[in-house]
């Protein structure tokens, strides 16, 4: 059974980083090179090799020495994803060997069309030797040298784990610049078996590092996901549960934590370096950034004393009907005063860091990295706006005093007292009730006359109100402004509403005094309970009262339908301007400007899907010495097969998200209240009276709790959150 095994071809997929392949790094490496990663199966006949790094002799054998590799290695596999700890751990994969001339040198001459060509013409690989190099102790059945003695203890261990490769580079021919060497699997032990037959997928990729490239699959967005309520077959069924044949998920991921994994070993053999000389130049970024801090974190605090005075007088008069009545006027500009507080407040705490797991792996580390970072950026470009528009109204005061004031008075001059004198008379050549429409008229140009004069009476104030606006622009941002904006709008327009509200209240009793006659004149009853018109038997008697209330109810209509539409489409032309200045709002908060930012400046740090670059693809005969080897070693007879291994090398790369894809998951949230069905539903209700149109829910970042901690305190973290981003741009700009 296992030489039916051996005969047939495992598929292996040798994902391997570029830099390894540099004829530079191998010579630094020396002889050997022992590779570590992760090792994933998907199947008996198909598995991934995912080396990470790799490191020379010496230096795993300085960890080896100062400490259990095993315990090294638990211990950054703690370190690791949990989805990635799941399914595999990082180990010693094996070593990355070369071949060498007699003289255990690597020579290698570049030659024409960018092709390495070996001083000698013996191209059979360092297992395959009859003698092992100097320094070595022999070699064993398989062909693996023997090592020292504690590195042969880290091979044992490896081979525990049920995995231990040898590699060999192929320079035969260079496939690009970066790539001179190309690796080839030699064999693997595997589960105690040893397998030489392999057809290999070597794939080149390169180390993700924070703020540079990284890998991801993608996304699907909830707009793409549509509900099949259709039966599926049988055989998508069993399409479903069969063993993938590659662990995509696995591997990405395993990619992306590379660059950690070899940090964290590094940290456990490397030496301490020696301490750079001190110079001027070095201590004035140091010097710089603290004094940012200190002043960044004073203002913040001064800032934060104010704050949680006004907040202890709030809490104080909360319980007086003045304030509640101020609360539901100025509701608006309450709920984005506590949002712009909260994230005044909340800045340092968001902005600090707290070495998450997440840094573990890059692709988690951007998002948290975009996360930390997307609430200050807001809040900057928010205040910037905020500050523009506050400048631009202190200066011109006056001017935009007597725009309001002039605005004002013709759209209540020429839109709503011309247009109630228009329906009192004939209205588009209609034939109103004229007891009707001069008694609803009178009412709302009485209505209209007591509020033009309150307004009047208060226009001296209108220049502070506008210098108001510019101090909220200035000191709370941009939404501040225009929340309060829209309260005043709707405080100014009060009448407006109240008059439309009232002629709603009575065209809705109409209509359903109407509606209920029509349905007596049919012998129909609406059954509340069932929600359903069933048959009735009325009386003679209900039928002449029924006849002698729908005749005036029907006529006196029109005249109620028309001041109706008249006051609706005022109150509607209100209501669309203060939601188009609510989904501005909604659309400043909800913009990701650092990422719009990075998206411009590097737009490697947004990866979604990947594609593979073939550069070759060959067919090699297996050498038949070492598959009689195998088999003499496994059964002790000989099995004369010669067989055909598949050699396939790639590179990786990766697509990128466009702007629209960065930004639209930011901003479905704001207009995900607004669908055919919502504009349908309002549409109906403002037909029938029963719903006045009012403005949808918008998507407004969420409030968190106040927080009420020492001064001294939160001095300290504002200081140390400012230090914690020149760590992180220190980090970006040398990786």
């Amino acid at each position: 059974m296992n030489r039916q095994m051996r005969r047939t071809n495992r598929k292996c997929r040798l994902w391997w980083p570029t830099h390894l392949s540099c004829l530079n790094q191998l010579t630094n490496l020396h002889s050997y090179a022992f590779l570590f990663g992760w090792f994933i199966s998907s199947s008996d006949a198909s598995f991934d090799i995912v080396v990470a790094f790799a490191c020379d002799e010496s230096s795993l054998l300085s960890m080896t020495t100062h400490m259990n590799l095993e315990r090294v290695l638990q211990g950054i596999h703690r370190k690791m994803p949990v989805f990635l700890q799941d399914k595999s751990k990082l180990s010693l994969l094996g070593y990355y060997a070369a071949d060498f001339s007699s003289n255990v040198q690597l020579q290698m001459v570049r030659g024409k069309g960018k092709k390495h060509v070996n001083s000698t013409s013996k191209r059979t690989c360092m297992c395959a030797d009859q003698h092992a190099p100097e320094g070595k102790r022999g070699r064993w059945r398989c062909g693996c040298h023997k090592l020292d003695a504690i590195l042969e203890q880290s091979r044992a261990f490896s081979l525990k784990d049920n995995i231990w490769a040898q590699i060999v580079c192929d320079n035969s021919q260079a496939v690009s610049r970066k790539v001179e060497l190309i690796p080839k699997v030699h064999h693997i032990h595997r589960m105690g078996e040893t397998i030489f037959q392999l057809d290999v997928h070597v794939v080149f990729y390169g180390i993700p590092v924070f703020g540079g490239l990284h890998y991801s699959l993608g996304f699907k967005s909830s707009s793409e996901q549509v509900t099949n309520h259709c039966k599926k077959p049988e055989w998508v069924k069993d399409l479903n549960r069969k063993q993938p044949y590659l662990d995509l998920d696995a591997v990405i991921l395993s990619i992306n934590t590379a660059n950690a994994a070899r940090v964290f070993t590094e940290a456990n053999y490397s030496a301490k370096r020696s301490r750079a000389p001190f110079h001027f130049f070095c201590m004035f970024p140091i010097l710089t950034w603290q004094l940012l801090a200190i002043l960044l974190a004073s203002f913040s605090t001064i800032f934060y004393i104010i704050l949680q005075f006004f907040h202890a007088c709030l809490i104080h008069v909360s319980h007086s009907y003045i304030y509640v009545a101020l609360e539901k006027v100025f509701s608006n500009t309450c709920k984005n005063m506590e949002i712009r507080c909260c994230q005044l407040l909340y800045w340092p705490v968001i902005l600090k860091d707290y070495g998450l797991r997440s840094q573990s792996c890059v692709e988690y580390a951007e998002k948290a990295a975009f996360h930390k970072h997307s609430m200050w950026a807001s809040l900057v470009v928010d205040l910037l706006l905020g500050n523009f528009l506050g400048i631009i109204l202190w200066s011109r005061a006056s001017a935009a005093c007597m725009w309001v004031s002039s605005f004002s008075e013709n759209a209540t001059n020429y839109l709503l007292r011309t247009g109630c004198v228009w329906l009192m008379g004939n209205p588009a050549g209609f034939k109103l009730n004229t007891e009707l429409a001069g008694v609803l008229g009178t009412i709302s140009l009485i209505a209209i006359q007591i509020w033009s004069t309150l307004w009047w009476l208060l226009g001296f104030f209108l220049i502070h109100l506008i210098k108001v606006v510019a101090v909220f622009g200035s000191l709370f941002g941009l939404t501040a402004a225009a929340a309060l904006i829209i309260d005043t709008i709707s405080l100014a327009t009060t009448h407006v509403s109240a008059l439309q509200w009232l002629l709603t209240l009575l065209y809705s009793w109409q209509i359903q005094a109407v509606d209920a006659l029509w349905r007596l004149f049919r012998g129909r009853k609406w059954n509340p309970l069932r929600q359903r018109l069933d048959s009735y038997a009325y009386s003679v008697e209900q039928h002449v009262v029924g006849s002698l209330l729908f005749t005036p109810l029907l006529l006196l209509l029109p005249t109620t339908s028309l001041f109706y539409i008249f006051f609706t489409i005022m109150k509607t032309t209100i209501s669309f301007v203060c939601i188009a200045i609510q989904f501005g709002i909604s659309i400043i908060h909800a913009t990701p400007y650092i990422k719009i930012f990075f998206w411009f400046m590097r737009r490697k740090r947004f990866p979604s899907g990947l594609w593979f670059e073939i550069v070759l693809c060959q067919r090699n005969a297996t050498n038949s010495a070492e598959v009689k080897s195998a088999d003499k070693t496994a059964s002790g007879s000989e099995n004369p097969r010669h067989c055909r291994s598949t050699v396939l090398v790639s590179f990786l790369h990766s697509n990128f998200l466009s702007l629209r894809q960065v930004v639209w998951p930011h901003y479905r949230n704001v207009f995900s209240d607004v669908s055919r069905s919502s504009i349908a539903l309002s549409a109906y209700g403002i037909l029938t009276g029963k719903r006045t149109p009012s403005a949808p829910k918008i998507g407004l970042p969420p409030t968190l709790p106040w927080v009420s901690i020492p001064y001294k305190e939160y001095w300290r973290l504002c200081h140390e959150a400012v230090l914690d981003c020149r760590q992180d741009c220190y980090c970006q700009l040398h990786q």
